[in-house]
């Protein structure tokens, strides 16, 4: 199961069905990182210096930093539902056929149903 680092937008239903799942997600606010304004950037390396992907909903930065910073823990990105249950499955399976994360970006987007 992957290590994860849930950045402070990523909800916390979504992190307590992860670690259901079997995950070991670390969220920004159990590091004392959230609602300091800090940079995407520093969100990253932080991660990476923890040995983990980077779980958030924040597409458009991450991706740019990807293409930028390629030596990282992985970044999951997520399209926001609504309906978390089936947003972690599918976090859950995207983990399961990428893992090891390292060096990807992995996005993950609503169910067309």
């Amino acid at each position: 199961m992957a290590q994860l680092y849930a950045d402070e937008n990523v909800l916390a239903r979504v992190v307590t069905r992860l670690r259901k799942l079997g995950h070991d997600v670390l969220t920004a606010f159990q590091d004392g990182r959230a609602n300091r304004s800090i940079d995407d950037e520093v969100v990253l390396a932080r991660a990476a210096s923890l040995g983990r992907c980077v779980l958030t909903n924040n597409r458009r930065h991450f991706h740019k930093l990807h293409k930028t910073e390629s030596e990282h823990g992985g970044i999951l990105t997520f399209t926001t539902d609504t309906d978390t249950e089936p947003l972690a499955a599918r976090i859950h399976v995207a983990i399961e056929v990428d893992e090891p994360m390292t060096g990807k970006f992995v996005r993950v987007t609503r169910s067309k149903e």
